[in-house]
């Protein structure tokens, strides 16, 4: 095995500097979020969401982004699954993007909200019936006998719910506000561009972070 104190790479690829970067920071990680993509790299689109329970332990999971907007960051999931009781006693979060090959990282803060009904339902139409169905059978971050289990679920599921199944109650979508937004650019000898985006009284105040 390698010795792990000494892995270490130079980040060379790009700079981020205040004066190239977007005034509001929600477009300048569409701007990124757009690279990512053009770079076609593996599953730009997902993102670690971490959360606090009702006991003080802080917990983290990889989820898909479905959309982004100026009022925030989009994702649909289980509400019952330990994410959304946590997010059920302490409505906050905290995301992250991590871009390995374009040496970027973008970190976002604040309050989580569910999205309406209409959006959760209107988002749960375009998924595959088999994602659909999927959503009544697993009865998520809840202990299980075997993967049997879910199979037999999906089947029941599908002939009590047929081909046009409805949105389980349980499931719908949560929208992160941002407070806080950080991008973080990898730069050679360890002394990265970390600009911070914060709300003071309704606008934006853009920041550079010492790395």
């Amino acid at each position: 095995m390698d010795d792990l104190s000494q892995l270490r790479k130079s980040y060379e690829r790009a700079e981020l500097d205040e004066s190239a970067s977007a005034a509001e920071p929600w477009q300048q990680f569409s701007r990124w979020l757009d690279e990512a993509l053009a770079a076609k790299l593996p599953e730009p689109n997902a993102m670690t969401v971490a959360t606090v329970g009702p006991d003080g332990r802080p917990s983290t999971r990889i989820v898909l982004i479905k959309g982004f907007d100026a009022r925030g960051i989009v994702w649909y999931t289980n509400y019952e699954s330990r994410k959304g009781r946590d997010l059920a006693s302490h409505p906050f979060a905290a995301l992250q993007f991590h871009w390995v090959e374009l040496e970027r990282v973008v970190r976002i803060e604040g309050p989580v909200e569910r999205v309406s009904s209409e959006e959760s339902d209107a988002y749960y139409r375009t998924r595959p019936l088999d994602s659909r169905l999927g959503a009544w059978a697993s009865p998520q971050s809840q202990v299980i006998s075997s993967r049997a289990l879910l199979v037999a679920n999906a089947a029941k599921a599908a002939l009590q719910h047929g081909l046009n199944p409805d949105r389980p109650p349980h499931w719908g979508g949560y929208r992160l506000q941002p407070e806080a937004w950080e991008f973080w650019q990898g730069r050679p000898s360890r002394l990265h561009d970390r600009l911070r985006y914060r709300l003071d009284a309704g606008q934006w105040i853009r920041e550079r972070l010492a790395p």
